[in-house]
């Protein structure tokens, strides 16, 4: 077969490829050959526009469309519990269909985590609209992911909370696998035009197609960890290609984001992109700034296919978009990671204005009142107080905690962010019911609630937790023909040493912003929150290690901790970078908190307000590369 290759011309190379079929030509793959993939959703909800995008200006091979999270499988067995038929995210199909047509013609190729937990549905809706488009496609779906059936049994087993260490809940209503590429690959290497899958990583969506079309091997994990940072990097859309930038006032063309594109080599080489004439930026900042978001330790991000180290990844901007290398790989655990939802309650909410002078302290005066009231109507009626209450007024800076302006430095504006949980349904009525007082017999200012009476919806808690992969087989069915799919076991390996350098350092009197010397992008892992801070300039590194420490990270978030602080610190020197993770810091996570800000995305632009103190003045500083 090698010798095959060595004696075809290129032209007769590609022609010998075209004429292949899909297994063999993993072993006759072009090294000169590129891989472009385009991501055209972050999230459920996330918006139409992409696809068209894509497919008329991407000049893209393979459609990657991420959906799912712990909180979306919720809603979605809930779906299928009042209609069997349903239970996958109804936002792929709507998003795809208008474009079948177009989608067959250029041969794109479509890989989706959007069954949710009924990908055989999602399959058949899209063949019944794939028929009536006139076009037709071989489609897999890929399942095993769901372990709801084996509840009791890992309720005997004792399985406990993978962070928390608790007992495993009687009352789960969700609980899925994150698989990786290999169902998908196995799809993929069998004709599969479109690969439909339950739970799976967000990652394995982009490293499947590439595995596919390098033929890389399990094995290779160096090639598995950058085809798996490509997925990371496209996985949330618009995010790495300007969204949610911290310098967005230079982000231009917000009504027309471009969805990032990335364009792979054999190498795990990539050059991250979107289709030109589109808005929104990319550029080492967007970039790494995704790179960080939501992971932990940066030397170790376990995933089902490899453990990922992007400790050492490199990034330069072109003019043609920002180019990626670098990373490494480790072999994978031989466990999966297992997201259970369970019903803990239920919650409700009140948001309502105030307007005039002294508004913050209005609002609050109107959240005591009406928390005593209740009180009393509960104390009469034999029904337990609160469970968990959360005031917030939005415009004190209450977010801010310790840096907090002071009160009288407050806007004549402020908005009143109310929200309560307890195991009866009965007690939050009552609640809700005493908010709409406030209307004539409260303080001054106060305008409309918004969206009425609050409403008590379940309160759905996560619940993490690791199986073996030697008891999760995948089942991948393509046309008809159902194949296994099991997964490799390796043996451990070292994590290697880091090493950071500790230069002597130029002092001065000036103080400067954190977010003058560095980009910060945060985000969340179950009630955890994790800030990426990447420096602007190599040299500023060393004086942001210096001091923005677990000790003053800690100190900045003091009043987010339920209990005792815990705040780890990561070294990511290949982009100049630090990652802090903030333990059980977001009242909860998802949709299990009280808080406006349930998943701690603005803590990065807090921390970025953090002031570095005797510093000289940045331009002496700054590097020469």
């Amino acid at each position: 077969m090698a010798m095959a290759k060595t004696i075809l011309s290129k032209s007769m190379h590609k022609q010998v490829l075209k004429n292949t079929s899909p297994v063999l030509a993993r072993f006759l793959h072009d090294d000169s050959k590129k891989v472009r993939i385009g991501c055209s959703s972050g999230f459920w909800g996330d918006t139409p526009t992409a696809v068209p995008q894509l497919l008329y200006g991407g000049n893209i091979q393979y459609l990657v469309c991420d959906y799912l999270s712990e909180v979306t499988m919720s809603l979605l067995v809930a779906a299928k519990t009042k209609n069997p038929q349903l239970g996958f995210t109804p936002d792929f199909l709507e998003s795809v269909a208008p474009h079948l047509g177009e989608i067959k013609k250029q041969g794109i190729r479509i890989v989706t985590n959007g069954g949710g937990i009924n990908p055989k549905a999602c399959v058949a809706m899209l063949q019944a609209m794939s028929k009536k488009a006139g076009v037709e496609f071989s489609i897999a779906d890929v399942s095993g992911d769901d372990l709801m059936g084996e509840r009791e049994a890992l309720k005997d087993a004792g399985i406990k909370e993978m962070f928390s260490g608790k007992a495993f809940p009687g009352n789960v209503n969700s609980m899925n696998a994150y698989y990786g590429a290999g169902p998908i690959l196995n799809a993929l290497n069998r004709g599969a035009d479109i690969v439909v899958t339950g739970r799976a990583t967000d990652s394995a969506l982009a490293l499947a197609p590439l595995m596919h079309e390098f033929g890389w091997k399990p094995t290779e994990f160096d090639k598995l960890a950058a085809g798996s940072l490509v997925g990371h990097l496209v996985e949330c859309g618009a995010q790495v290609t300007g969204g949610n930038h911290s310098d967005w006032e230079s982000v231009e063309g917000f009504d027309n984001m471009g969805f990032p594109i990335a364009e792979v080599s054999s190498s795990g080489e990539m050059l991250i992109t979107k289709p030109p004439g589109t808005g929104g930026m990319v550029t080492v900042g967007t970039v790494a700034e995704q790179m960080l978001y939501e992971i932990a330790d940066g030397q170790s991000y376990h995933l089902p296919d490899v453990i990922a180290d992007f400790s050492q990844v490199k990034m330069l901007e072109t003019n043609e978009g920002v180019l990626v290398k670098g990373a490494l790989g480790r072999a994978p655990t031989d466990t999966y990671k297992i997201s259970a939802t369970y019903l803990d309650g239920f919650k409700a909410t009140c948001v309502c204005n105030f307007g005039g002078g002294n508004a913050a302290k209005k609002a609050r005066v109107i959240a005591d009142a009406t928390f005593k009231r209740t009180q009393h109507i509960f104390a009469k009626m034999g029904i337990p107080d609160f469970e968990k209450t959360h005031v917030q007024i939005l415009g004190s800076e209450q977010s801010f905690g310790k840096n907090a302006m002071s009160e009288d430095k407050c806007p004549r504006e402020a908005v009143l962010w109310m929200a309560v949980k307890h195991q009866d349904r009965k007690a939050i009525q009552i609640w809700a019911k005493e908010i709409a007082a406030a209307g004539t017999g409260g303080t001054p200012g106060i305008t409309a609630f918004v969206g009425g009476r609050p409403k008590p919806s379940p309160c759905l808690k996560l619940y993490s937790f690791l199986h073996p992969k030697s008891k999760m087989d995948a089942t991948v069915t393509l046309n008809g023909v159902e194949e296994n799919y099991s997964c490799g076991s390796y043996p451990e390996e070292a994590v290697p040493e880091l090493e950071i350098e500790e230069p002597e350092l130029i002092r001065g009197s000036n103080s400067i912003r954190l977010g003058d010397m560095a980009f910060t992008r945060s985000g969340d892992k179950g009630n955890s929150c994790n800030i990426g801070v990447i420096a602007r300039d190599p040299a500023y590194l060393p004086y942001i290690r210096e001091q923005i420490t677990v000790e003053s990270v800690t100190d900045c978030f003091e009043h987010v901790f339920e209990g005792t602080p815990v705040v780890r610190r990561f070294d990511l020197p290949g982009v100049h970078a630090l990652n802090f993770v903030l333990e059980a810091s977001l009242g909860g996570g998802g949709i299990a908190s009280l808080r406006p800000d349930p998943q701690g995305k603005a803590y990065g632009q807090i921390l970025s307000d953090v002031v570095l103190k005797n510093m000289p003045n940045l331009e002496d500083i700054k590097s020469t590369v």
